[in-house]
């Protein structure tokens, strides 16, 4: 169940950051790095479901943790840069959060089964 809600959770986060990205002009390195981050989140926890073993598993969802923390520093710096305002740049950092912290305890929950 938790999968399935973290799955339709990235999936949403990846079209808001396509949403996003698209209103940013002029910053095509910034964009890129921000989508790629922002969808690859998604991706790996979709890998995730057929890994070959547990350890894969762990592996495939701490990707995706460390796309988290790479789109959470895209976010900042297009804040701090004023390329998206703090409305924006804090509903999409929330939203990262929330998706950091469900995976934080499926890799937690995943490495006690695992034991």
């Amino acid at each position: 169940m938790a999968e399935n809600k973290l799955a339709e959770m990235s999936t949403d986060f990846a079209v808001k950051i396509f949403n996003l990205t698209d209103g940013i002009k002029g910053h095509y390195s910034l964009a890129n790095q921000l989508e790629r981050s922002g969808t690859s989140i998604g991706a790996n926890i979709r890998e995730a479901k057929y890994a070959h073993s547990k350890a894969d598993f762990v592996a495939k969802l701490q990707i995706s943790l460390k796309e988290c923390y790479e789109t959470e520093y895209w976010i900042e710096i297009a804040q701090k840069a004023n390329i998206i305002s703090d409305e924006i740049a804090k509903s999409v950092s929330h939203d990262c959060g929330t998706i950091r912290r469900m995976l934080i305890a499926s890799i937690n929950t995943a490495k006690e089964n695992a034991k």
